[in-house]
């Protein structure tokens, strides 16, 4: 089987985590020589243990490049890893984990090739994924196909390939890393969601960022957000884009009329499916809905399919849920807002006043026109994290009638405690406290999921129930 490897061998795997772990696995099943890589001896150790792969630290990788034909990439190892520069320079070729996925299944390395449906942008990808996964579910049904969100939802694409019962259709949710490590991939439809900074220090510049996420308009059927107009100039360079938007559609656009998701391919009017009641409520979950809707259709779906998907799909946690009620104040979690692109959407999706709680990673992005365009529904906003002041900055800047507490707790917990709190002080019954980071959080959590369990324990405490 591993005659038919489409990269060369042997193979060095760059990374000892989830992703270099699932490369390992392939290639260690596929019989390929091969090693991994890694500068964490805790990682090296547990992924020997489980695959029983050879490993280097990656100085003993450096020196030995000679050994190896070609390196498989973790998505978030940036390109001026040292490691990857020096391997580019002998000649080597670097693709990630998810192209090499990619380039094994449509060899038939493990049976007939899957329907690839890629979703990508800066924001909504895990609530499309979620819901396009759902409607081909429904499609499913009735062609004996089965579906299964993968990529950073769910399995991981490498799993996904060798899951029983077998996956005929990966929905996949692809990050910029992996689509920058990409060369070959080119989905069976892709759907380009939105653009906004974020990422900038690993790609360099907004410019970068984007090329690596507009490589899924390659795709045989693909989908673009004309609302953005990021997106909307790079789709121009492409023929036949299917644009989806909450206006009225034109031809080869999906969109909303009187309520309802219309779409307008082919010369055809199709009325699919109810715009109303969508999981998450406001305009981020419509446009989710309308992308998930564009690349369905392309794959067959009927609007009974598409409607009953979407009524199935449910809000995962972090992204817009109520999670607690008390004294006429809504608190809401949207620790997944992690980048100020994101943060706009939770904040025009809340009705009335907002106490917003902030703070993190910016990873270069700038909050200025966030703050701008939102000053005017804040009530108060309360900070903590890396970037804080940045924040606090643009706040006393742009809109300096804001009352904004800022912690310097360094303790996760005591920090979440302490900007509730001061939240709970604030917050007048009617009003809305958000959780809308706009930035990443490791700064001070494992992770944006226990960022948004502080922030709902923190709740209940600075808010006890009436």
């Amino acid at each position: 089987m591993a005659t038919h490897l489409p990269v060369a061998e042997p193979v060095l795997v760059t990374g000892a985590g989830v992703s270099g772990l699932g490369a390992a696995k392939l290639l260690t099943q596929l019989g390929v020589a091969h090693a991994v890589a890694d500068d964490n001896a805790t990682g090296r150790a547990n992924l020997h243990e489980m695959t029983g792969s050879p490993t280097l630290t990656t100085a003993e990788a450096a020196a030995r490049l000679g050994e190896f034909a070609s390196v498989v990439t973790s998505p978030g190892w940036r390109p001026d890893s040292p490691l990857l520069v020096a391997a580019a320079a002998a000649g080597l070729e670097v693709i990630g984990d998810v192209e090499l996925c990619f380039r094994l299944d449509r060899v038939g390395i493990f049976g007939a090739p899957r329907d690839w449906l890629v979703v990508t942008g800066t924001n909504g990808k895990t609530t499309t994924t979620g819901m396009l996964a759902a409607i081909m579910a429904q499609v499913g049904q009735a062609t004996g196909k089965r579906a299964q969100a993968c990529g950073n939802i769910g399995l991981a694409v490498a799993d996904a390939l060798v899951a029983e019962p077998r996956v005929d259709v990966l929905v996949a949710e692809l990050s910029s890393f992996q689509l920058y490590w990409s060369s070959q991939l080119v989905p069976d439809a892709g759907v380009l969601l939105n653009l906004a900074d974020d990422h900038l220090d690993w790609h360099g510049s907004f410019a970068g960022y984007a090329a690596s996420k507009s490589k899924v308009l390659r795709a045989r059927f693909a989908v673009a957000g004309i609302d953005d107009a990021h997106v909307r100039e790079l789709a121009a360079a492409y023929q036949g884009i299917i644009g989806f938007t909450q206006a009225k559609p034109r031809e080869g656009e999906v969109g909303v009329e009187e309520e309802r998701i219309v779409a307008r391919l082919g010369g055809e009017r199709v009325d699919v499916a109810s715009a109303t009641g969508i999981q998450p409520p406001g305009a981020a979950g419509v446009l989710d809905a309308l992308a998930a809707t564009a690349v369905a259709l392309t794959q067959g779906a009927t609007p009974a399919q598409i409607q009953a998907g979407l009524a199935s799909y449910q809000v995962a946690d972090h992204r817009g849920a109520l999670v607690h009620a008390a004294q006429g104040v809504s608190w809401v979690d949207n620790s997944k807002a992690t980048n100020p692109h994101a943060a706009h959407s939770a904040l025009a999706g809340s009705e009335g006043a907002v106490v917003w709680i902030a703070g993190g990673q910016l990873k270069g992005a700038s909050v200025d026109e966030l703050v701008r365009e939102h000053a005017g529904q804040l009530r108060a906003v309360a900070l903590l994290g890396q970037d804080r002041e940045l924040i606090r900055e643009a706040c006393a800047r742009l809109a300096p009638q804001l009352p904004v507490f800022v912690t310097d707790e360094t303790d996760p917990q005591h920090a979440m405690q302490q900007v509730c709190d001061y939240a709970a002080e604030q917050a007048q019954p009617g009003d809305t406290v958000l959780l809308a980071p706009a930035a990443a959080s490791l700064d001070m959590y494992p992770g944006m999921a226990a960022r948004g369990e502080a922030f709902r324990a923190a709740a209940l405490r600075a808010c006890p129930s009436d």
